[in-house]
């Protein structure tokens, strides 16, 4: 979660100390052992912004309001429309926005309360502060009354079109305003049996400033709620008595308007002095799989936002959800996830468990304790890819980042658009659609890690509008509108790409022909063997604009090459070495190594003493996938 006019400000209250509660936990089978169908074959997340999707109204009034912008549906996701989604090469959909958080539409007549636009960002919200974790987001249903059963038919109409999906859970945070109005019997709302007369209680939902009132923060850069428009609430204060903590940590009464002022800060059980409440993992928890944990968990009292979150989690498992992408996990300690995705996996061991987790060094411990899926491959990969595409970063830090996570590469999922980063066709990250194509292909194929894709990154979206709140480059998730490529491709709710340009069309097709290999190509699966370093030492031609390795199981072997220059073509010998050779059982000969994304190139790979060579010509921004034929 990163959204504009506001930057990561603390991660989770820092642990000094802990309760005491070690007992060894059964050598189980160890965490390694661990095999569902997610590691059989590549996998690929598509992630579409709900509200967005199926919107065909153009206006895109800045500020505009749900009537004047219009707001796709839930009921926007036919079966056509999933079944074009499917063939790309998706296997999950990520919908995100799909909780109830705040938004700045009148659903009063439903019982639903009004949200005050001074702690909500944009008009029609952030999905990153939810009000009510047992309903759905009432913008998206044709029928507000009957939320809940419409998506619960998207759910029927996901799986019928043979993809999963996942949905969005926030454990750090939730909106100021938290109020769930179907909540299931004997469930309690965040916050309701809090002891608000103090700052700290292991049990309490949120943390507190007892005596003291919240403020709304002064803001900054010319910013008017609701870009200056009246609104019967906009009057620069909300109620909140006592005030509590915010989303981003912030203790102060009157956050700064960079704070997450939006939110408040769930209480896991760690005191203001980083003390934790709660049991310390074991020694050895790492080594051991999720039965273990939950087992280990079993006897224990933890706090109580625990347990909310864990019958939330398993409550949307109830109504087929497959998976989760969980915002900002590394806020929250990974002792909780321990019990929380052991809870989910116990469940449903398919589930398919994606966290947002910035910081490198925390990587394994949120995987391996944490018992998480997939995490992030941003900092490392994705960052160094945008710098490649943007003319001036090396393809030669990208080998290392493959070398340094090799340990847990099937868990970096990796992307270069989501809700949070620039549109790669935008001016401010590579202003050119095409920049991304070798990205994606080196992306796509380099691990054994899932693959996810932006809506609208097929087509080249640029995200020009200024909607508001959101920030032009990113498709905003805080306004009303549409997007234009998208609304081209829905084509008034035929999703045949009607109206698409012939460069929207081509890019679409070379997304769907990558996407369908990688899902289908075992290679992908196996091993990996860069070229980078041997082919600079070896040749006089090789340069850091040019990535190659190759993939490879033993009926399948792959040699991918990606040239990220703009201007130049290259033509050359790339050179396998003779370790690569031997692995590959490559005989002294000739073979035919195949183009595998067009089917139009064709070279010849030459064995002789154990070492290996192929001419590969490739024009600016190209890629092959050559498949070497025995």
């Amino acid at each position: 979660m990163k959204i504009k006019y506001i930057v990561l400000a603390s991660i989770f209250i820092g642990a000094v100390s802990c309760k005491k509660d070690t007992e060894p936990m059964q050598d189980k089978s160890e965490i390694q052992n661990e095999t569902s169908t997610q590691m059989k074959k590549k996998q690929v997340v598509y992630q579409v912004f709900t509200r967005l999707f199926g919107n065909t109204n153009t206006t895109n009034k800045p500020w505009g309001t749900l009537e004047e912008n219009g707001v796709g549906k839930f009921n926007d996701f036919t079966d056509k429309a999933l079944s074009e989604i499917k063939d790309l090469g998706v296997t999950y959909i990520w919908y995100t926005g799909v909780p109830h958080h705040d938004v700045i539409t009148d659903y009063t007549k439903y019982g639903i309360s009004n949200d005050d636009p001074d702690v909500v960002k944009g008009r029609a919200g952030s999905p990153y502060a939810v009000k009510d974790y047992y309903n759905v987001n009432p913008d998206l249903a044709v029928n507000v009354e009957n939320r809940l059963e419409e998506f619960e038919a998207l759910i029927k109409r996901t799986h019928d079109a043979g993809l999963k999906l996942i949905i969005d859970i926030v454990p750090n945070h939730v909106a100021r305003n938290y109020q769930s109005l179907t909540n299931p019997e004997g469930t309690e709302d965040f916050g309701a049996s809090d002891d608000k007369s103090l700052q700290y209680h292991v049990n309490n939902n949120f943390y507190y400033n007892p005596g003291e009132s919240f403020q709304v923060p002064d803001p900054l850069n010319n910013y008017k709620t609701l870009g200056g428009l009246p609104h019967p609430l906009a009057d620069g204060k909300f109620d909140e008595t006592p005030a509590k903590w915010t989303g981003n940590g912030s203790r102060a009464s009157k956050p700064h308007f960079y704070d997450w002022y939006e939110t408040v800060k769930v209480n896991y059980g760690i005191n203001p002095d980083g003390i934790k409440d709660f049991a310390d993992l074991p020694s050895g928890a790492e080594n051991l799989d999720h039965k273990a944990h939950f087992e280990f968990w079993s006897d224990k009292t933890v706090p109580d936002s625990w347990e909310k979150f864990r019958d939330i989690a398993l409550y949307w498992l109830d109504k087929g959800v497959d998976g989760f992408r969980f915002d900002m996990a590394e806020m929250v300690p990974v002792e909780f996830w321990s019990y929380m995705n052991s809870s989910i996996k116990m469940k449903n061991p398919e589930a398919f468990l994606l966290a947002e987790v910035y910081q490198p060094h925390l990587y394994r411990d949120y995987i391996k304790k944490g018992k998480m899926d997939y995490l992030y491959d941003k900092v490392q990969l994705y960052d160094t890819l945008k710098h490649v595409m943007q003319g001036h970063g090396s393809t030669n830090n990208i080998p290392p980042i493959f070398d340094e996570l090799r340990d847990i590469e099937h868990h970096m999922l990796h992307f270069l658009e989501n809700h949070d980063e620039q549109r790669i066709a935008s001016p401010d990250f590579a202003g050119n659609a095409l920049k991304g194509k070798p990205a994606m292909v080196v992306s796509a194929t380099s691990t054994t890690s899932p693959t996810m894709i932006y809506f609208g990154q097929e087509f080249g979206e640029k995200a020009e509008d200024d909607l508001g709140f959101g920030d032009p480059t990113r498709t905003t998730i805080f306004d009303y509108g549409s997007v234009p490529s998208y609304v081209r491709w829905v084509n008034n709710k035929k999703f045949d790409g009607g109206q698409s340009t012939q460069e929207e069309k081509d890019l679409r097709d070379f997304y769907k022909r990558l996407l369908n290999f990688t899902i289908n190509s075992p290679a992908l699966m196996g091993d990996y063997h860069d070229l980078q370093w041997y082919n600079q030492q070896n040749t006089d031609w090789y340069n850091d604009k040019v990535l190659s390795f190759a993939r490879w199981t033993e009926n399948e072997k792959l040699i991918v090459i990606a040239n990220f220059n703009a201007e130049n073509k290259y033509g050359f010998e790339l050179q396998l070495p003779e370790d690569l050779v031997k692995k590959l059982e490559l005989k002294n000969g000739e073979y035919q190594v195949n183009d595998q994304l067009y089917g139009k190139y064709t070279s010849t790979l030459k064995v002789e003493n154990g070492k290996a060579e192929v001419r590969l010509d490739v024009e600016p921004l190209q890629s092959f996938i050559l498949k070497i034929q025995e």
